[in-house]
């Protein structure tokens, strides 16, 4: 397979690196805003082709499109690509909204085309081995995930710039960034909850840069901290009647250890991984497309509907609207 890519940053050099490591596609075409910017990185990375025209970037002969541009673009590029025949694989959040994701699965499905939202955690295959142990934990009462990571851009923030991800007007905010990970777990584990809360520390213009979301289930409570001006380093856990599993990063999950209740013995359930985990994101994408799995497609566009969903509850109710979604000055 071939592909070509919208921006051209480190997320985009580990797809790339995921891509040569399994040799399931070759890049074929690199876009940027600026021709220096597009050359460069092509020839750095050995595509054919580099464009500054999106259209004509579309026009090529890639199979499929990878887009790691800021989060307000991806949804105008995600149908932009649809509607040139291509399959799309798009960093999370593929849209901020739930009427955008609906939207991008009808039109997918209209051009007989697959859209993947890079969630890479969740095909990992240590977070297969919690989802295979968690039955053993009995009857789920608590969770709490953490991802509390200190932003290399939020020095430049604090110096006055603006940069993307503390941005409203690029649906910036560590709940779209940090939180949709911890949150989209969940949501995988435990379903559809009834509810959510967002309690978000603002930065001066606003935005969130460090939060907590609570999830309400029938039986349990999901407790989600997440931040890009600290740096964290406690464990997140999963609480049962009849045990604890333990993990220590949500994105990835390189620890991974069960501790029964009414024994106190603790099970280490991780095994090896590879460090470059992209590539297993990679290799269901192109093992869809093969296989026409249309069930496996409907499957993970839904996860995609209500993560989009219920962040954007939680940003409703936290008062955070980015651009089109409310009349503000942005």
């Amino acid at each position: 397979m071939k592909f070509s890519i919208i921006g051209t940053n480190w997320i985009t050099e580990m797809f790339i690196n995921a891509a040569k490591e399994t040799g399931i596609a070759k890049l074929n075409t690199v876009y940027s805003r600026t021709q220096s910017s597009a050359e460069q990185f092509a020839k750095k990375h050995g595509a054919n082709n580099w464009d500054t025209d999106m259209n004509d970037m579309l026009n090529d002969d890639s199979d499929f499109v990878y887009i790691a541009s800021p989060n307000m673009l991806h949804y105008e590029q995600v149908l932009a690509s649809i509607n040139k025949g291509k399959h799309v694989f798009c960093e999370k959040p593929m849209g901020f909204t739930e009427d955008q994701i609906k939207h991008i699965q009808t039109q997918a499905s209209a051009k007989d085309v697959f859209v993947f939202e890079g969630y890479r955690h969740l095909f990992s295959p240590n977070y297969q081995q919690l989802k295979d142990n968690l039955k053993n934990v009995g009857k789920v009462r608590s969770a709490f995930f953490q991802y509390i990571q200190y932003s290399s851009r939020y020095d430049a923030y604090k110096e006055g710039q603006s940069p993307n991800v503390f941005s409203k007007k690029f649906a910036g905010g560590v709940l779209m960034d940090l939180g949709v990970y911890p949150l989209s777990m969940a949501i995988d584990l435990f379903g559809e909850p009834n509810g959510i809360d967002y309690f978000p520390v603002y930065l001066s213009n606003g935005i969130d840069g460090s939060g907590t979301l609570v999830l309400s289930y029938p039986e349990h409570v999901v407790t989600i901290m997440c931040s890009k001006v600290a740096q964290g380093t406690i464990s997140s856990e999963i609480h049962g009647e009849d045990g604890i599993l333990t993990l220590d990063h949500i994105a990835p999950i390189t620890k991974l250890s069960f501790t029964n209740r009414k024994t106190h013995k603790t099970e280490e359930l991780s095994g090896e991984q590879l460090k470059l985990d992209m590539v297993y994101e990679l290799k269901e994408f192109k093992q869809m497309i093969d296989q026409n799995n249309q069930a496996n497609f409907k499957k993970w566009m839904e996860r995609s509907r209500l993560v989009a969903k219920w962040s954007q509850k939680a940003r409703y109710k936290a008062g955070i609207y980015f651009p089109g979604e409310k009349s503000e000055s942005f």
